[in-house]
């Protein structure tokens, strides 16, 4: 246990400098528009991994408008005669990584009909068929988060196709991370792309749909969050830069271009999405704050572990793309591969144990601490392969209700949500 916590410390010095600011000016200028792919755990059934991935942008070769108003899609109808009886859940992201695992893994339990709530639809539609989604269990619709009159579209175009069905379920996944830009990249709507897609496009998207989800039987809404939200956890305490919202000089004053950052500093790639995951996972308790008592909507968040080998790292130089995988199998111990994320995904959607709001849900030891050895080689307890399903615990910042409560009033004005759109 000695030799593997002092490998572990040793390592961190690694792991921080791949996200410096020095790292990031020496590596080359080409940087990813990637989509985070989150990490869950195991379910009695299983999906096929795709190795289907999104195309890298450089920040110069963003379009300067994602969405136009123009391409809103044709809304679906007759949607109530494919869902059936199932229970209806959207989730985003879904076109790759843990979203696309999760999603498969609902629909073949035979119980949910899938929205694939996709920025590509047709990429979606292809890689359904290629992980093996059975036909009749989804249907693919267009969202661009970075666009906020595209998240009003896809809600009106969604409630179209259920007609009088409500929502029974959400899962808000999709994300980006761009830990090497020297420069932020900006949403249609002038928003630090990071912010404006992890959690501004998501917090529009809960509250549009909350006053329909709070009609159905049991629903549930879950935000994937990160230990590296969290900085009572390795990843997010010792690995460089902490999260850290300052006193949100920065969302509160629009957190539009030029601003690029919550606290108001400026533009710091790899800490823009962990403070996108502390605005995810305080979001998950303002909501139940709010909401969970009079609709019976239960609100989590989850952490699925560490996808070492996801897109995400795409941009990395080979020797990080070939050590870090290894790194977190056998010395920390909290890799995960992709199937068994999108299993861990989808069991806080469909496990009955996981009917209970406001919990942060982790698995093997949630990544507080490095693994334990055990005598299959591989270290266990750090939020890593295996483990049974628990209630993980925050860090002081994620859980401070008055900046939680910030955040929040901040958001709702950033988005320019109205009190009739709000439940």
């Amino acid at each position: 246990m000695k030799s593997l916590y002092s490998a572990a410390i040793l390592a961190l010095p690694m792991l921080s400098s791949a996200f410096s600011p020095s790292s990031i000016l020496q590596q080359t200028s080409s940087t990813s528009n990637t989509a985070l792919a989150a990490t869950p755990s195991r379910l009695p059934f299983s999906s096929q991994t795709s190795s289907t991935s999104l195309g890298a942008l450089t920040t110069t070769q963003l379009p300067e408008k994602l969405y136009f108003p123009q391409e809103k899609e044709i809304p679906k109808v007759l949607g109530g005669l494919q869902i059936g009886l199932r229970k209806l859940c959207v989730v985003t992201g879904a076109s790759s990584g843990l979203g696309l695992n999760a999603a498969a893994t609902l629909a073949k339990t035979g119980r949910h009909f899938v929205v694939m709530a996709c920025r590509d639809v047709e990429k979606g539609k292809r890689v359904a068929k290629e992980i093996g989604m059975p036909e009749g269990s989804y249907t693919v619709m267009k969202l661009e988060l970075a666009n906020l009159q595209s998240v009003r579209d896809f809600v009106a175009n969604l409630k179209a196709f259920k007609s009088a069905r409500p929502l029974t379920n959400l899962i808000c996944n999709a994300a980006v991370y761009k830990p090497t830009d020297p420069e932020p990249a900006w949403t249609d709507d002038g928003f630090e792309m990071t912010m404006g897609v992890n959690h501004l496009g998501h917090f529009l998207l809960v509250n549009l749909l909350l006053k329909d989800m709070a009609k159905a039987k049991n629903p549930r809404v879950c935000i994937v969050g990160s230990i590296t939200g969290n900085t009572n956890t390795v990843g997010g305490g010792l690995v460089y830069p902490r999260a850290d919202l300052g006193n949100l000089e920065g969302l509160d004053k629009g957190a539009k271009k030029p601003i690029a950052m919550a606290d108001g500093k400026p533009f710091f790639g790899a800490k823009a999405y962990k403070d996108s995951k502390v605005c995810n996972m305080m979001t998950v308790s303002q909501l139940h704050d709010r909401y969970h008592e009079k609709t019976g909507i239960v609100f989590s968040s989850m952490y699925p572990g560490c996808i070492a080998e996801t897109d995400l790292f795409r941009e990395k130089r080979p020797w990080f793309r070939k050590a870090f995988p290894w790194f977190m199998k056998y010395v920390t111990g909290g890799y995960v591969g992709m199937q068994e994320a999108g299993e861990r995904l989808a069991q806080v959607i469909d496990d009955p144990l996981c009917n209970k709001s406001n919990v942060y849900w982790s698995w093997n030891g949630g990544a507080q601490q490095v693994g334990r050895w055990s005598p299959d080689g591989k270290p266990r307890g750090a939020g890593g392969s295996g483990g049974e399903i628990f209630e993980n615990e925050q860090s002081d910042a994620v859980r401070d209700p008055v900046m939680a409560k910030k955040v929040w009033e901040a958001s709702v004005k950033a988005v320019g949500l109205t009190e009739k759109e709000m439940l």
